[in-house]
């Protein structure tokens, strides 16, 4: 044969096809008829191989075969070492994270523990400032009975009569008690406002604190499910995505700082609690003893008061009474006086009708002889007798005036005083008695 024309074979390669990776199929080109030596001869020989390709094509094949059988039995061993390390690493792992969930579950249950203690502990604190709160509230409220008892008292004192419109002690006594019970009230109220303030902080620090536990309670149950799965279970699936780090994820270091923080911030509250609890209860001690000191002081001055007004009444009546006796022996005395005016009368014409009729006697007669001398010393006498029988009678006019305006005053001055007394201890000590007790004043 003068020429010879070969046509490519497609490569075949079994290796990729055993690992299952698509072939590529070759490039077909177009038959182009090359040049031949005579045009008669050309249709016989364009699809023949010689025998030297035929033996070089399946030497090849044999080759190949046995390469890869050799390579595929290196990959089977090293395939059975690779799966052996991946299975005992792979049960090494699980345990690992099984003893690390485990140990977690631990950790979660103790600061759980811990969360659930101080937020009960958070519970009962609150409830004892409710309680507290409720006591300041009834002794606030137990507090408007002295005042309106003391503004009472004033009052009804300002209706006193004339001199006895004193400030004295007991009302010096109940504008004190009217301060005390006003600087009382303000304390209570601003200790009510820190108890409502520290309750809705401890209500804030307890949610926080619940909200810690729910999420470790949710993260206890997840991890308790995650550790409790094996390989056996039937409810795994899978999740690729789960492995990706999530952002803004916490570290375990950050993890039990905020659970610190937590706690820690819940244990400042209840150390305030406890020392609000010891003030609330020393505030009700100090205002109930100052408000029933005070109220056994004005109750003092008003017994010292009310017995200064009845020794003082007792006074101005046994006065009054010796008062009504002088006038009544004054009144007598003016009569006698009177009377002794009276009996003047006679006498006096007497002597004057003897003058007048010795002052007729004619010429020598109307001399002035002994007779004449003893009357005019008697008329004399019987003047200056009724003289001073009228200045006394005035006299005695005008004392008995002073001992009827004395009469009077000291009538007046008596009724002042009754007066009084019927305000010191009708009105104000009776209201007194409705003074609220040392357990209403410390809320109880």
């Amino acid at each position: 044969m003068s020429s010879e024309v070969l046509v490519e074979r497609p490569h075949y390669d079994s290796r990729a096809v055993a690992q299952g990776v698509p072939v590529r199929e070759p490039r077909v080109e177009l038959d182009v008829p090359l040049p031949s030596s005579g045009s008669a001869t050309a249709g016989y020989r364009s699809a023949k191989y010689s025998p030297a390709e035929w033996f070089s094509n399946y030497h090849a094949i044999l080759e190949r075969a046995g390469t890869n059988r050799h390579e595929a039995g290196s990959i089977q061993r090293e395939s059975r070492a690779l799966y052996q390390d991946a299975e005992a690493a792979t049960v090494k792992t699980q345990a690992e994270g099984t003893r690390l969930l485990g140990e977690r579950l631990q950790e979660i249950h103790y600061w759980k523990s811990e969360l659930q203690q101080h937020i009960h502990q958070l519970l009962a604190d609150t409830e004892s400032l409710l309680v507290l709160k409720t006591r300041l509230e009834k002794a606030l409220d137990a507090t408007e009975t002295p005042y309106a008892i003391a503004t009472d008292n004033l009052n009804c004192r300002a209706r006193r009569l004339g001199p006895d419109l004193v400030r004295d002690a007991v009302e010096e006594e109940l504008l004190k008690e009217v301060d005390l019970i006003r600087s009382v009230q303000a304390l209570l109220k601003r200790t009510t406002a820190q108890v409502v303030s520290q309750i809705k902080t401890n209500r804030e620090a307890k949610q926080t604190l619940e909200l810690d536990w729910s999420d470790k309670y949710q993260a206890y149950s997840f991890d308790d499910h995650g550790g409790r799965c094996s390989n056996m279970s039937p409810d795994t699936q899978h999740h690729p995505s789960s492995a990706t780090m999530q952002d803004q994820v916490c570290n375990s270091r950050s993890w039990t700082k905020f659970t610190q923080d937590n706690l820690s911030k819940a244990g400042q509250e209840e150390q305030a609690t406890n020392s609000l609890r010891l003030l609330v209860e020393q505030v009700l001690q100090d205002t109930t003893h100052d408000l029933r000191v005070q109220c056994s002081s004005v109750d003092r001055a008003f017994s010292q008061r009310c017995a200064e007004l009845i020794e003082a009444k007792a006074q101005l009546e046994m006065k009054l009474a010796q008062n009504l006796e002088q006038i009544g022996a004054q009144e007598r005395s003016i009569v006698a006086i009177q009377q002794a005016i009276h009996n003047k009368e006679a006498p006096l014409r007497v002597a004057q009708s003897r003058l007048h009729l010795r002052s007729l006697r004619p010429n020598m007669e109307l001399c002035r002889d002994e007779p004449q001398f003893s009357l005019e010393g008697e008329l004399r006498q019987i003047d200056a007798i009724l003289a001073s029988l009228r200045q006394q009678l005035s006299e005695a006019r005008g004392s008995l005036s002073q001992l009827e305006e004395s009469r009077v005053t000291l009538e007046k001055d008596v009724s002042c005083k009754s007066h009084s007394l019927f305000i010191e201890r009708e009105k104000c000590t009776t209201r007194r008695r409705r003074y609220p007790a040392v357990s209403t004043l410390s809320g109880y």
